[in-house]
């Protein structure tokens, strides 16, 4: 038996998904939660074997949950049920350790199968995540930030701006602003806070 938990804000969609699970004989759904950091919770209490993770919610995203509880019970398979697809939320899903990635307009069969193969441990991606990881894969590889990128970075994560990340490294505003672009540009993102974020992804910063 299998045992499943729903992690969704949306009270309709777990009403719909427990409504799906129901009449199959080796899928139980133990438990449902309305956030990240609840399901953290529920899932270790209810001793779950799959957790059915949405990944926008309020007080702890699916990522994060996803990321914490790799750490905490690896044994648990994570399967995300999303409506995006998105690069931002599928490589950082899969990276955070998700074992199966699908859409929420996936037909049911296409649920229960992604759930048992979840359970035992096997990749379930839908075909447009697929076609996301495969251009990823295809994307020319950008050259490493240089130790100057990497200390800009490091002031723009401890909330520096430009006046004073360049009174810091006794540089130019002009310097910082051209150092920036080749951040985004390296690390393919378009603001700052992306690109803090995207450092603290790939270990840049710490």
């Amino acid at each position: 038996m299998i045992r499943l938990l729903i992690v969704d804000d949306h009270p309709i969609v777990r009403h719909g998904l427990r409504a799906a699970f129901e009449a199959e004989p080796d899928i139980h759904v133990a438990g449902e939660a309305t956030n990240g950091r609840e399901g953290i919770d529920r899932a270790a209490a209810l001793q779950v074997d799959v957790v059915l993770m949405d990944l926008r919610m309020p007080e702890m995203d699916g990522v994060t949950a996803i990321t914490a509880l790799r750490q905490s019970h690896p044994h648990i398979k994570t399967l995300v049920l999303t409506t995006f697809d998105g690069d931002s939320d599928v490589l950082p899903a899969i990276e955070a350790g998700a074992t199966g990635y699908l859409l929420k307009d996936a037909p049911t069969d296409e649920l229960l199968r992604a759930v048992r193969a979840a359970a035992a441990g096997e990749p379930v991606l839908s075909p447009s995540v697929v076609g996301r990881l495969m251009g990823q894969v295809r994307k020319p590889v950008k050259a490493a930030l240089t130790d100057r990128e990497l200390q800009v970075l490091a002031l723009v994560a401890e909330g520096a701006s430009n006046r004073q990340a360049a009174a810091k490294l006794f540089i130019s505003e002009a310097s910082i602003k051209t150092h920036l672009l080749h951040i985004y540009d390296k690390l393919d993102v378009r603001d700052r806070a992306a690109a803090v974020g995207e450092g603290y992804r790939r270990g840049l910063l710490s």
